[in-house]
């Protein structure tokens, strides 16, 4: 007989990996999805991907899907794609334009804030009201759009408070999306999201990125090369703040997970290109190179790399047990133009590359954890980031009564 969810959780040690069992299990990945994902704030984009009203994109996490759509005064409102007639998708497209949503099933037609307007041939009684599309809490912080499914979530208001001073300098509300790409990785969420919290594996795996990131040196050696970058910091327009806790909070105070922290690059590159020269216009106030780059962390699954001239923003969402989507933002000054003042495949090449191989290792370390013989081994101090991911993720799921 399989262990169950509690044995597994029990048998974990911490300082090391998950056991087996815990990847790609398709009762813990359900229990995941109520535990974590549908009661904490997700970031799932940006105010340019809906700049008109009418405008939207979808959302889909696991087996829901979301309709974001800019309505009437600017508003970024967040519906479920469910029809409240029998439950068809109201939106087949990944992004288009509407004036209002309508069902093609029994043409139920919804307003841009999901408030039913015309249901034919229904009953004298019937009360278009109470059968609008569900909403979902939306926040727009820093031009990124969050939701969540939660009814009562946790307050947003403690992102704003700890990001929105290092943020200002980049002025992300005026940015836009120079480009987006989806990658499908054959894996459980969490072998991505372990991947993408530790350098460990950077120099042997990403030449391209390793040779300007001081990420994939020691946590010593990371450190005594930020001396440099802290002088440049005011003369370039940047906020003299260089860490917000990348905090994997406590269960009990899951959906506000956040993070902010500034780090050098190597070898005179100024930014994530394959020279390491400039690749687009400044962003928002900043008006130098620095020589350091910027992570993010915004909830469970969306990560950011902020360079002075260009934003690289990782969403890394559940499909399946085994499938995961890990979606690329690459976001530009508002007012620069493709051609003029970059170049696309200039400005995506590291992040390709990288992710491209990212891909295969995820997928290897999935084939490898799948052995009966497989057992966790212990983390170096360069996955001490992993590490505090594993342990929040132990604790939420411990707390849920898994």
């Amino acid at each position: 007989m399989s262990e169950s969810l509690q044995q597994l959780l029990a048998g974990w040690q911490p300082g090391h990996a998950l056991p087996g069992g815990l990847y790609g299990n398709p009762h813990t990945y359900e229990r995941e999805l109520d535990a974590i994902f549908l009661k904490s704030w997700l970031c799932i984009g940006h105010v340019s991907q809906v700049p008109r009203v009418g405008d939207y994109f979808l959302f889909d996490i696991a087996r829901e899907s979301v309709i974001v759509v800019r309505g009437g005064e600017g508003s970024v409102n967040a519906l479920l794609n469910v029809c409240r007639h029998r439950g068809s998708r109201v939106c087949d497209e990944a992004t288009g334009h509407e004036t209002r949503l309508v069902c093609r099933y029994h043409g139920w037609s919804y307003g841009l804030d999901g408030t039913l307007r015309a249901a034919a041939r229904m009953p004298g009684d019937f009360d278009r009201s109470r059968h609008g599309l569900r909403r979902l809490q939306a926040r727009v912080f820093a031009g990124l759009i969050f939701v969540n499914f939660a009814p009562e979530p946790p307050d947003f208001s403690v992102i704003e408070r700890d990001l929105a001073a290092p943020l200002a300098p980049y002025q992300l509300d005026r940015a836009k999306v120079a480009h987006r790409q989806t990658y499908a990785i054959d894996s459980d969420w969490k072998l991505a999201v372990e991947n993408y919290c530790e350098c460990y594996h950077c120099q042997p795996a990403h030449p391209e990125y390793s040779v300007g990131h001081s990420h994939a040196l020691s946590p010593q050696e990371e450190a005594a090369m930020l001396g440099p970058v802290k002088a440049r910091a005011a003369q370039a327009g940047l906020t003299d703040i260089f860490y917000v806790r990348n905090s994997w909070l406590a269960a009990g105070q899951l959906g506000t997970d956040r993070g902010y922290k500034r780090y050098a690059l190597m070898r005179g590159h100024k930014t994530g290109s394959r020279d390491g020269g400039q690749l687009a216009p400044f962003l928002g106030s900043i008006r130098d190179f620095d020589g350091g780059a910027t992570d993010l962390h915004f909830g469970p699954m969306m990560f950011g790399l902020a360079y002075c001239d260009h934003v690289v923003l990782y969403r890394f969402t559940p499909r399946g047990p085994r499938n995961t989507d890990c979606e690329i933002l690459w976001l530009v000054n508002g007012e620069a133009q493709e051609g003029r003042d970059y170049q696309l495949r200039d400005l995506i090449w590291l992040w390709d590359v990288t992710t491209v191989a990212d891909k295969r290792i995820i997928e290897r370390n999935q084939a490898g954890v799948d052995s009966r013989y497989y057992r966790p081994g212990p983390m170096s101090e360069m996955e001490e980031f992993t590490q505090r991911f594993l342990e929040w993720y132990v604790a939420t799921l411990r707390a849920t009564g898994a």
